[in-house]
């Protein structure tokens, strides 16, 4: 990643982590039925670029303001990046990543246990207890908590527990050192490779990579132990397409920049990274990257969309309104861009644009599309509910948002689509068995008329 798109993220960021401390989480009150909760950690850092003579380390950590006016921060080629792990053995009541052969990446924390304290108590003690890493020391910060999730059994059904995820920053320059547990990986991602944004002094749109992860829906609907009747399921409602973000396979390598003439230092291409300064640089990835899907992939980019550089740009790969047919939608609202530091104000390709307008695509990300298309035309038969959802979403928010807190819109979207989902479903088994009785009576006639 070139210098110039290193330090627009770096802003980015800044205005991001300003936002989040400044935005109050919506936070989901457990059922009496359901009390069980869990948090994960969002670790933020900032990597300075190799070789680079770092400050004395200050008496006292730097304010949020303070630590994005530090040198090595505004250097051009410094790079913000967020932490994942690589669970090879993921915990197996994580329902949404079992029956997959994809490897699962997600953010340390876990389940909170009695006696912590809160949810961020519960993020800071899983972190520790799953990475060494303790974030209580004065080398990071919590920024503040995204809004809270509900995990569900298969096909949304039943609430699991509810999740709330923690952002941290880590101020200081050099990786504290970590501890994995066995069968996990640390992996440090830039975050301008997750969402598009101009490329360099070209001014190319540069997009993030996107994949799919696939899910045996027979899986969700057979019994685990009855082999039969799981593939009988599987032949007759296919599989689901998560959307997949797929994350650097490695550390591109760091270019630096003379401070004078804004040109590349060939002794610094040349050189080798500082293991002090960059631990991650040479750790081994899977062949053909990493995929992030899922509750995780929702998370990132619930944070991926306070950096956003323009409101509204699509950061996944479908729509799932365009599958349940939410349509007609006018942005009135102007697009906000970032060039130089200075904002101008025009509408999308001159004109208004249609679509949703501020909600988060994370709820996109969870969302499947199914291998067969008359299970997808069936959830568009049984999606009113979740058309009547977004609309009256999109109604608050055109309102100034005054109800947007009160409701939670996320899981009513989440409940009403996995209802349509569950109707598709049952009509298209009714509908393959009639088909399949109407074959095997017409075979018969056949043979003994």
């Amino acid at each position: 990643m070139s210098g110039p798109d290193s330090k627009s993220a770096t802003r980015l960021l800044a205005r991001a982590l300003q936002r989040i401390r400044s935005t109050p989480p919506r936070i989901i009150a457990s059922p009496p039925t359901q009390p069980r909760r869990a948090a994960v950690a969002l670790i933020i850092r900032v990597l300075p670029p190799p070789n680079y003579s770092l400050p004395p380390t200050p008496a006292s950590p730097p304010s949020l303001a303070d630590f994005f006016d530090l040198e090595w921060v505004t250097h051009p080629s410094a790079r913000p990046e967020i932490l994942f792990l690589r669970r090879t053995k993921p915990d197996s009541s994580d329902d949404i990543n079992a029956n997959t052969k994809e490897a699962h990446v997600a953010f340390p924390g876990g389940r909170m246990e009695e006696g912590d304290e809160g949810g961020l108590y519960t993020a800071m003690r899983q972190t520790w207890e799953e990475i060494g890493l303790d974030l209580a020391e004065s080398d990071y910060t919590c920024i503040g908590q995204l809004d809270d999730r509900e995990i569900t059994t298969s096909l949304g059904k039943r609430l699991l527990m509810i999740l709330s995820p923690f952002v941290f920053l880590q101020l200081s320059p050099a990786q504290p050192p970590t501890d994995p547990i066995a069968d996990t990986t640390l992996h440090w991602v830039p975050l301008a490779s997750l969402y598009p944004s101009p490329s360099g002094l070209d001014g190319f749109l540069s997009q993030p990579v996107w994949s799919t992860v696939t899910v045996d829906t027979a899986s969700r609907l057979a019994p685990r132990h009855s082999t039969a009747l799981r593939l009988l399921m599987r032949a007759l409602v296919g599989s689901m397409q998560f959307p997949a973000l797929v994350l650097a396979p490695g550390a591109p390598a760091y270019t630096q920049y003379d401070d004078k003439s804004g040109r590349r230092s060939l002794e610094a291409e040349a050189g080798t990274l500082n293991p002090a300064l960059h631990p991650a640089a040479s750790a081994p990835h899977p062949r053909g990257g990493l995929k992030l899907w899922g509750l995780s992939l929702g998370m990132a980019l619930d944070l991926l969309a306070y950096m956003a550089p323009t409101p509204g740009t699509p950061l996944t790969p479908w729509d799932v309104d365009a599958l349940m047919g939410v349509t007609g939608i006018e942005l009135d609202d102007w697009d906000e861009h970032a060039r130089g530091g200075k904002k101008s104000r025009k509408r999308r390709n001159g004109r208004r644009g249609k679509g949703r307008i501020n909600a988060p695509p994370s709820l996109t990300a969870v969302f499947p599309r199914f291998s067969y298309p008359d299970v997808n035309f069936w959830i568009w038969v049984f999606g009113k509910r979740y058309r009547q959802v977004i609309r009256g979403w999109e109604a608050s928010i055109r309102a100034g948002g005054t109800s947007d807190r009160r409701i939670n819109w996320t899981g009513a979207a989440l409940t009403t689509f996995y209802a349509a989902v569950r109707k598709a479903l049952v009509v298209v088994l009714v509908l393959r068995a009639i088909g399949v009785f109407v074959t095997i009576a017409l075979s018969v006639w056949w043979v003994f008329r």
